[in-house]
């Protein structure tokens, strides 16, 4: 009778044995391992060698100087219309102050009203105790800004893209992105682990085959994985206007969700500066989630997404960059804000924007320069990509040519720049270029200014090189 119960208690007594002797015998194992090491300590003069021969990587890429655009320039001013590099006064082409806030008088009384009222930091993430009021009250404004239902603002635009794909793209799902997407969208990309297919720049034609052949081959591969579309307003690597009717039809045909970054686009596009759906007349509930930058056209910091209550309130608690990341200083909120209504305010800003754009667009596709560039983006972005034309040169000796350029430019009074990207990272190695960024302020009489300078550096550089 007492048999089985006798065995369950043997067995049991030999398991606690089992488990408390191993527990033992690691205990022992770490004792001893300190204890020897205790016995045989290093000697300071060893550890003295090993720091002196210890080489610590570099946080830059410096093995190639030609990949440090601005390298040997030291900016002394105010990036406004007019910058000051080393001691050069310069006309302004080469950051992205498009109406010139950072000369604003009443953005800079806002700011110092910030300042003495909330400190020059936040000092936690929002969910802890990083929340000001201020912050509520930029993300109401952005939100009633776009006609959306709801904002969540980031403290950096980097980090804004990235965390917004990984909040909601996970490893099982497709997502289809333009091959010149910006390096935030494919680090975002890359963290989520989904299965990416890239498609031709600004292509919907090309979009629409990849779908195709994809259901053609695993009919059912996207009826069980959820499929996104990633595009950009204005993109950044290339300054052309995204194809959005094509791929909003192609997304309602598909049933594919649709985010759109819009760091560049917003407050430049659309007759009230609300981006790539006001430009093109679509309804903003046909996407799914804007992504935008602070630090572009409103020239704050930070970044935001804006789009229905039950989209946005998800970044609030799986929004990496929100999650974790010290919140916006309220200083950069209130100079956002104060942007944002000037824009609301003055509309009149972008079409002075669009018609500078236009301006520098057409007066360097009727120059000369022509002879030795090619410009792309579309002629009403004020981001600009002057490329070599002669396409035989190698990337290097492109971006080597294109370097001693803006070395030649800066010393007679114009600030602009080669694109940087980090080489060894991007999925599609962008063609060197030389970046112009148009402002309300640029003058007709500065653009052919630059375009005169530009000739004269093409004239300095070995004429065998930009041929």
């Amino acid at each position: 009778m007492y048999s089985p119960i006798n065995l369950l208690f043997s067995q049991i007594q030999f398991n606690h044995i089992y488990v408390e002797g191993s527990i033992l015998l690691v205990l022992l194992w770490i004792l001893l391992r300190k204890a020897a090491t205790t016995a045989n300590p290093e000697k300071p003069l060893d550890i003295e060698k090993k720091i002196q021969s210890w080489t610590p990587k570099p946080l830059v890429d410096t093995s190639s100087p030609i990949r440090l655009p601005m390298e040997n320039y030291f900016i002394e001013s105010k990036a406004s219309d007019r910058v000051v590099i080393n001691g050069q006064t310069c006309i302004n082409f080469a950051t992205h102050n498009y109406y010139n806030f950072f000369d604003n008088k009443s953005i800079e009384n806002r700011v110092i009203e910030a300042v003495n009222k909330y400190g020059v930091g936040s000092c936690g993430p929002r969910g802890f105790y990083g929340t000001f009021d201020i912050h509520i009250e930029l993300e109401e404004k952005i939100a009633n800004f776009m006609g959306m239902e709801e904002a969540v603002i980031y403290s950096y635009g980097f980090s804004t893209v990235t965390s917004a794909i990984q909040a909601y793209v996970k490893p099982k799902d497709i997502v289809f992105v333009d091959e010149e997407a910006n390096f935030a969208i494919q680090k975002g990309l890359q963290s989520s682990k989904a299965d990416v297919i890239y498609f031709k720049h600004n292509c919907p034609e090309d979009l629409e085959q990849l779908i195709l052949e994809i259901d053609k081959k695993s009919p059912m591969k996207r009826k069980k994985r959820r499929s996104f579309l990633i595009v950009e307003g204005i993109y950044m690597n290339t300054g052309n206007i995204c194809n959005l009717p094509k791929f909003i039809d192609i997304r309602i045909r598909h049933k594919i969700r649709i985010f759109i970054d819009e760091s560049i686009s917003f407050g430049i596009l659309g007759k009230k500066g609300r981006g790539i759906t006001e430009h093109f007349n679509i309804p903003t509930y046909e996407v799914d989630l804007i992504i935008g930058s602070l630090e572009t056209a409103l020239s704050s910091v930070g970044g935001f997404c804006v789009g229905s209550t039950f989209v946005v309130e998800h970044q609030r608690l799986s929004g990496l960059g929100y999650c974790f990341s010290a919140s916006l200083p309220p200083l950069l909120s209130a100079a956002a804000i104060k942007a944002l209504e000037h824009i609301d305010k003055y509309p009149e800003m972008l079409a002075t924007l669009r018609e500078r754009s236009i301006s520098l667009h057409r007066r360097i596709c009727l120059s000369k320069l022509i002879e030795h560039f090619t410009l792309g983006s579309d002629e009403t972005s004020p981001l600009k990509h002057l490329y070599l034309s002669d396409e035989s040169l190698s990337h290097s000796e492109q971006q080597s040519i294109l370097k001693h350029i803006v070395d030649y430019c800066i010393p007679k009074g114009f600030a602009i720049t080669t694109a940087a990207y980090l080489y060894k990272n991007e999925y599609k190695l962008p063609k060197p270029s030389i970046r112009l960024l148009a402002s309300i302020n640029i003058t007709d009489e500065n653009i052919d200014s630059l375009i005169h300078v530009l000739l004269q550096a093409v004239d300095v550089i070995p004429t065998k090189a930009v041929q």
